[in-house]
C-alpha cells in the first residue's frame, strides 16, 4: 500500500457527506449515484484532454522545429510553446482536483487556488503587452495579487 492509499479514506460513509449513498428518499439516492458517476466521467474526460494536450504540445514543437529557420525559435514561438505546456499542466491540476474530490470529503481549497494561480500565470506568460490596455493589465495584477495573498493565507492557516 503506497502513501496515496493511506491518505484516502475508503469507507463510503467518509466520502462526500453531501452525496451520501444512503438517503431516505430513493430519488435523491439515485440522483447522488448519478452525480458521483458523472464526476468519475469528468475525470475520464480530463485524462483524454490531457492526452490530447500532450499531442498538441508535440505537434506545436514539431511544427516550430521544421519551419524555417530550422531548429530555431523566435520569441513568439517560445510563448506559443510555453502556452501549450501550461494548458496541459493546468489540465493535470484540474484532474488532481477531481481525483481529490472523489477520494476525500475535504475540498482542497489550496490546490484550487494554486490551479487558478497557474491559469493566470499562463495568461501572464503568453500575454502580448502591445495588445492589452492598462485597465486589463491592472485587472490581471489584481487577480494575481488576490490569488497570491489567498494562497499564502490558506497555507498559513494550515
Amino acid at each position: 500500500m503506497d502513501n496515496d492509499d493511506k491518505a484516502v479514506p475508503r469507507h463510503p460513509k467518509l466520502l462526500h457527506d453531501e452525496l451520501p449513498e444512503e438517503h431516505e428518499d430513493p430519488l435523491i439516492r439515485k440522483l447522488h449515484f448519478v452525480i458521483r458517476y458523472a464526476i468519475k466521467f469528468l475525470a475520464v474526460l480530463m485524462v483524454l484532454v490531457i492526452i490530447w494536450g500532450v499531442l498538441d504540445v508535440i505537434y506545436v514543437l514539431y511544427t516550430k522545429f521544421v519551419t524555417p529557420p530550422f531548429l530555431l525559435f523566435d520569441v513568439s514561438d517560445i510563448f506559443v510553446i510555453f502556452g501549450a505546456f501550461m494548458v496541459v499542466l493546468i489540465a493535470v491540476e484540474i484532474f488532481i482536483n477531481i481525483r481529490l474530490y472523489l477520494g476525500t470529503n475535504v475540498l482542497p481549497i489550496r490546490l484550487v487556488i494554486a490551479t487558478a494561480l497557474m491559469a493566470i500565470a499562463r495568461k501572464v506568460i503568453i500575454l502580448d503587452i502591445s495588445t492589452i490596455s492598462a485597465e486589463e493589465m491592472l485587472a490581471i495584477a489584481a487577480i494575481v495579487l488576490a490569488l497570491g495573498v489567498t494562497h499564502w493565507l490558506v497555507g498559513k492557516q494550515e
